[in-house]
């Protein structure tokens, strides 16, 4: 193939154009894209610095604020200008070295005589706050005190009024009086001058001075009047109510007493931190201006980078040129290859025409034709073509001689299919017979099996009859040694009756004997009683009523003689006859127990017997179940016989269908023409 050359130079000449113009776009953009990323990440950093700068303004007016009410005794401030000093500080440090947290550097040095300025500031405001938040308990104790004696120095002044109301109603001395009414002026005073003290004005320190005076006075007025003092001329109070009531003001004073030398103790203390409150007061209004310009040199620095941004812009306009002059250079490359594609088709269409000449004759079938191998595109088609038609040359070639080999195979094939199915016919009739055969002798052993299942059948309920045998042997056995205990034990009963009737026999004895005696007395007593005359009549008549009463007695002793008599005498019969029954019982026992012996032989017997009958019911079903396998076995046998030669017919039918094909594919290429060599194989096959 002829490979095109022209424009080579030029395309390789456009090729570098493009990519040196890509080279500095990409340059351009990173530029670009870098010029930004600083601007974005300068402008983020200015407004933390502006951001912080503005808020040391608001802390310092907080600060102040806050100092201010916590030297007023404010619980709450203290914590407030703890928390306002350490925002402070930490801004502060944002500005000074920068934040880790979110990549802020430290201030720029462009701002650095601001910093300096509201350096010195706060360092002074940290100062003055730090005393204020370490004389946090003294200040709050002290306003403590303060309250308390707000409350308890208007209770003195009540409870003075009245000790005035009483004095005046018991009509002590004026001197008295005027004494108590200084005590109620003077406790005022005492409230006033701690007021005074904790407003940490000029007059602060004279205050203190003066509390600590008139709560001294007051205490030894007070005293006086309880106890009398004649250094102060103070004399004592005598009225009962009178002295009850400053007896209780005393009480009261004991705290306003011991709160004098807290107070004068702290009250210095109390003055620094009033100082330093004021001394905030004034530093956060310079710091507010510091911090103001602070803000403010920021602001220009961010305003100085607009360069930087122009300069962005500048960046941007050569990446967009460099974007056009890539897609100029692009466009004239592309028509440039446009020419030369259009050139190479019209040279490709004129080699397909001349390859399509060349093999017109292979759409009849001729195999002679070869192809120009050119050294254009179609070369290598031309190329393939050859090689193509040189292997449909040897393929119907060789279906040729295929076809000849495959219709010689067949005929034998075809012979042999047909032996087989006549062989395979003949089997399946032979395999018929089988079958019918194991079938009738499957039924005989049906037969005996259905019989050895009867016998079993008969030999279990044999089995069962000598077991129910067996127990009414062993019920019946049970049964008499049952009534030879209740005839032993009716005989036992009887032997102790023939004893009761012989015991009841000697008591009718001992009866016939008293009769016998009372008879006797009975006529002693009738002959004692003849022989007192008329005295003994009475006792005559008694005499003969208890000789007929002895001689009753007597006849029924020998009657009631008489029936134990016959009582014992039955009563042996009955002892006599319980024991021959007995005897019999036992024999009958005995008897039952050999029939039971006997019974349990015949079960034994009967169980071996059963089974016996039962292996073989068990056998005679196995040798069914075995005989019914076989039958379904040789009727599988006799269905694969049966496909098998309806397979042995089919596949002869396939044989000569495929001898068919042969002919047919032999036909379907005979329309080619071979070669001289390669036709004269064909025909010899």
């Amino acid at each position: 193939m002829i490979k095109a050359k022209t424009g080579k130079p030029e395309g390789s000449r456009s090729r570098s154009q493009i990519i040196a113009l890509f080279i500095a776009l990409i340059v351009f953009i990173m530029l670009l894209f870098a010029n930004f990323a600083y601007l974005n990440t300068q402008a983020t950093y200015d407004k933390q610095y502006i951001g912080h700068a503005g808020e040391l303004r608001v802390l310092s007016q907080r600060i102040a604020k806050n100092a201010t009410e916590a030297a007023a005794g404010k619980a709450a401030a203290f914590k407030l200008l703890s928390d306002a000093r350490n925002d402070f500080a930490q801004r502060w440090g944002y500005l000074k070295q920068g934040d880790p947290a979110t990549g802020l550097p430290p201030a720029p040095s462009a701002v650095r005589p601001e910093m300096r300025a509201v350096q010195l500031d706060w360092e002074r405001l940290l100062k003055n706050t730090d005393a204020i938040l370490s004389s946090e308990q003294t200040v709050l104790s002290l306003h403590q005190v303060a309250a308390t004696l707000a409350e308890t120095v208007p209770q003195l002044q009540v409870e003075y009024e009245k000790v005035v109301e009483t004095l005046l109603q018991r009509g002590a001395p004026a001197a008295q009086v005027a004494m108590a009414q200084r005590q109620s002026l003077l406790a005022e005073r005492i409230l006033g001058a701690v007021n005074t003290v904790l407003s940490g004005d000029e007059n602060s320190q004279q205050a203190a001075d003066a509390f600590g005076r008139d709560a001294a006075r007051f205490g030894q007025v007070l005293n006086g009047m309880l106890q009398g003092n004649p250094s102060l001329k103070v004399s004592q109070v005598e009225d009962r109510d009178a002295r009850a009531r400053l007896i209780e003001i005393s009480e009261l004073f004991e705290f306003v007493s011991g709160s004098v030398d807290e107070i004068l103790e702290t009250s210095p203390e109390l003055f620094k931190v009033r100082e330093s409150a004021t001394s905030i007061f004034t530093l956060s209004q310079t710091l507010l201006e510091e911090a103001s310009h602070l803000a403010g040199g920021f602001e220009n620095l961010a305003g100085g980078r607009n360069t930087d941004t122009i300069g962005g812009y500048v960046l941007g306009l050569l990446a967009l040129m460099s974007i056009i002059l890539i897609g100029l250079v692009m466009v004239r490359e592309t028509n440039r290859q446009l020419r030369e594609t259009a050139e190479k088709n019209e040279r490709n269409q004129n080699a397909i025409m001349r390859l399509l000449d060349e093999i017109e004759d292979l759409a009849d079938g001729d195999l002679t034709v070869t192809a120009s191998v050119t050294e254009d595109f179609t070369g290598t088609i031309a190329d393939s073509i050859n090689y193509s038609v040189d292997q449909l040359r040897d393929l119907v070639a060789t279906i040729n001689l295929t076809a000849g080999q495959v219709a010689a195979a067949v005929q034998e094939t075809q012979a042999t299919a047909m032996h087989l199915a006549q062989a395979s016919e003949h089997q399946a009739q032979q395999i018929a017979e089988a079958s019918t055969a194991i079938n009738d002798m499957a039924q005989s052993i049906d037969q005996v099996s259905a019989n050895a299942a009867e016998s079993s059948a008969v030999a279990e309920r044999s089995v069962e009859i000598a077991n129910k045998g067996n127990e009414v042997v062993h019920n019946t056995i049970h049964g008499m040694d049952n009534i030879r205990e209740q005839i032993q034990d009716t005989a036992k009963r009887i032997k102790r009756l023939g004893e009761s009737s012989q015991e009841i026999g000697d008591i009718v004895s001992l009866i016939d004997d008293i009769a016998d005696q009372t008879n006797i007395l009975a006529l002693n007593a009738a002959i004692q009683a003849s022989m007192a005359g008329d005295a003994g009549r009475g006792f005559a008549v008694v005499a003969d009523e208890v000789q007929r009463l002895a001689e009753r007695s007597s006849a029924a002793t020998r009657q009631i003689e008489t029936l134990v008599r016959a009582i014992q005498t039955d009563t042996n019969e009955a002892v006599i006859s319980m024991e021959q029954t007995t005897t019999e019982v036992v024999r009958g026992a005995r008897l039952a127990q050999d029939a039971g012996v006997a019974l349990e032989e015949i079960e034994g017997v009967s169980k071996t017997l059963a089974a016996l009958i039962q292996s073989i019911s068990n056998a005679a079903q196995q040798q069914t179940s075995s005989a019914g396998q076989i039958s379904l076995t040789m009727n599988v046998i006799q269905q694969i016989t049966t496909q098998t030669s309806s397979g042995s017919t089919a596949t002869a039918e396939s044989i000569g269908n495929l001898a068919k094909m042969a002919s047919q594919l032999r036909r379907s290429v005979s329309g080619f023409t071979l070669p001289a060599a390669k036709a004269e194989v064909a025909d010899k096959v």
